[in-house]
């Protein structure tokens, strides 16, 4: 049997595409690195892969605001194969400058492409913030998180537009919110650093109604290897290859 693939998307600017697929592997999956070029272009298409992963990073330098110019791409040139994958119940995950894209799209929180349910807005502090955080996970159904319910995650989190804004919902009571920005007591906070951005809710990432699709804004590649502080974003890899393999 041939081994499920990942599709590692990215675009110029973007810095953590290769990180990502080193997790991936190190989580006994299988990545491949695919230009977002190269599907516009035909040399690739999303129905070639199982699963996809939109990493970190500045695509397009941030440019007309995080993420979106990607989103655009994604959305105008890239939407019946973006569909299919999506009606197709294959795993999506974007990261940090992922998970802006995915909002961009329209894909978070209502997998509605070209319909934007949710915005991230400049962090409450008005600065890149780059520090170590707490995730609680949620018991919010997500592939991405299975067995992780009530358990907290360390990972660094680096971003400047992180804080999110739900058009029809509110974020204290988001229902598919997966992570919770978290004190030293395990507890949601809305704390300085703790919470980065002044995320309302302390909501730190979201899944779909499917629970397929899941955005986060801290960086799960930046926890993966024996000589960073931290391996518990190796868990959400792990998680991804056990879903392709059942």
């Amino acid at each position: 049997m041939t081994q499920a693939t990942t599709a590692i998307l990215y675009a110029p600017g973007t810095n953590c595409h290769e990180e990502t697929a080193a997790a991936i592997e190190l989580a006994h999956g299988k990545a491949e690195l695919v230009l977002l070029k190269d599907l516009i272009g035909g040399q690739t298409r999303l129905d070639d892969y199982q699963a996809a992963v939109v990493p970190g990073g500045f695509s397009y330098g941030d440019h007309l605001g995080a993420g979106r110019i990607f989103a655009t791409m994604l959305v105008a040139r890239l939407r019946d194969q973006l569909v299919r994958f999506l009606d197709a119940k294959k795993p999506l995950l974007g990261i940090c400058n992922g998970y802006q894209v995915l909002t961009e799209a329209g894909i978070l929180p209502g997998r509605t492409p070209g319909q934007r349910g949710m915005a991230l807005l400049e962090n409450q502090s008005a600065r890149f913030e780059d520090r170590k955080v707490r995730m609680i996970v949620s018991k919010v159904k997500c592939v991405w998180t299975e067995g992780l319910a009530g358990q907290v995650l360390e990972m660094p989190s680096a971003h400047g537009e992180g804080r999110p804004l739900f058009c029809d919902s509110d974020a204290a009571s988001a229902p598919r919110a997966v992570f919770h920005y978290g004190d030293e007591h395990g507890q949601p906070t809305m704390d300085y650093p703790s919470n980065p951005n002044g995320s309302p809710g302390a909501v730190a990432g979201v899944t779909d109604e499917s629970g397929l699709v899941l955005g986060l804004m801290p960086h799960p590649e930046r926890a993966s290897l024996p000589g960073q502080y931290s391996q518990d974003g190796l868990r959400i890899f792990q998680n991804l290859v056990n879903w392709l393999n059942r």
